[in-house]
């Protein structure tokens, strides 16, 4: 029975670095490692199994029928290693998290977030507080949340600007509602963000209009515009598939820009911090790294009690562009 020996991780990392690589040189560029150390773990490697692992032509590195071989189970044997690592040097948080979200993104930009966020932290419970931003702002200064997204003209102090977006008319398959007089508009509360802003532009405009919808619940919004009943203001990116985003021709004022903001407080706990990371991450993966976005605003880690956390036509149309998701 042939003797077992350890192989070290460390020379199968160099191994797969050398094959994405094509070369010693490059290899030693993703380690970080002079070129001589990744040649040393190479022959060590090839010492260790007694045989050549790849071929030589010039400065060109290319598999050996033992490298082929070896490849596959190299592969495995890093990725349990370093997910071993992780499991075992990750906190591993349990408790609650208080996440505020406006009612108008909440659908649009949230479930695929907390989707991967349950699936890295299972233990987690997240508590979902859907408000109007301004209600959201005093919660969280009140502490009835650990963190907030908000939907503002600007970024107030402490925020961060993870998305900005145009504020678009919307309106429902062949509707002619943008055509009426006084228009019909679901506006959302009184207490929706959007609300003065699409006031300000249609007095502008010397368009005459009326309510439809005012609750701060988007069901009712989207349910009456998707009816005929009314046109809607909807930030671009949050627009549902069965609505439509009605163009200029439509007769109705352009709207501002409106940002998606992110306020984490100073003192915030780690597992809030790890959330609001799941977060900017999610936006990224959507709509790329720097779709309007600010810098971070400095981060003071304080200490905190943490009593819940713990760590063990004929409408005019304009279509919509797809968000990678």
């Amino acid at each position: 029975m042939p003797m077992t020996r350890d192989i070290d991780i460390a020379l199968l990392r160099a191994f797969l670095a050398v094959v994405e690589t094509g070369g010693v040189t490059a290899a030693a560029r993703i380690l970080n490692r002079t070129q001589a150390a990744v040649s040393l773990q190479i022959k060590r490697l090839e010492d260790l199994f007694g045989t050549e692992l790849f071929v030589r032509e010039r400065k060109r590195f290319t598999l050996s029928p033992a490298g082929e071989r070896l490849f596959g189970n190299a592969q495995r044997l890093v990725a349990l290693n370093d997910a071993t690592w992780g499991a075992m040097t990750t906190p591993q948080f349990e408790g609650e998290v208080r996440l505020g979200v406006p009612p108008d993104i909440v659908t649009s930009l949230i479930p695929p977030v907390l989707q991967r966020f349950n699936q890295s932290w299972p233990r987690i419970n997240v508590s979902l507080s859907c408000k109007a931003s301004i209600v959201l702002l005093q919660d969280l200064a009140d502490r009835k949340i650990d963190l907030t997204l908000t939907t503002e003209v600007d970024c107030g102090s402490g925020g961060e600007t993870l998305l900005s977006d145009r504020l678009v008319w919307v309106g429902g398959p062949g509707s002619s509602a943008h055509l009426q007089r006084p228009l019909p508009v679901s506006l959302g509360s009184q207490l929706c963000r959007f609300r003065p802003e699409v006031i300000k532009a249609l007095d502008a405009a010397q368009i005459d209009w009326r309510p439809v919808s005012q609750d701060c619940n988007m069901e009712p919004v989207y349910a009456t515009v998707k009816a005929g009943l009314a046109v809607a203001p909807l930030i671009r990116t949050s627009v549902p598939d069965y609505l439509d985003i009605l163009g200029a021709d439509a007769g109705l004022p352009p709207l501002p820009d409106f940002k998606v903001n992110l306020y984490l407080p100073a003192n915030a706990t780690e597992i809030a911090r790890e959330l609001a990371r799941h977060i900017r991450q999610g936006i990224e993966l959507r709509f790329g790294p720097s779709r309007g976005r600010t810098e971070r605003p400095q981060e003071h880690h304080e200490p905190v009690a943490a009593a819940n956390i713990r760590a063990t036509r004929p409408r005019p149309v304009q279509k919509r562009p797809v968000a990678a998701e």
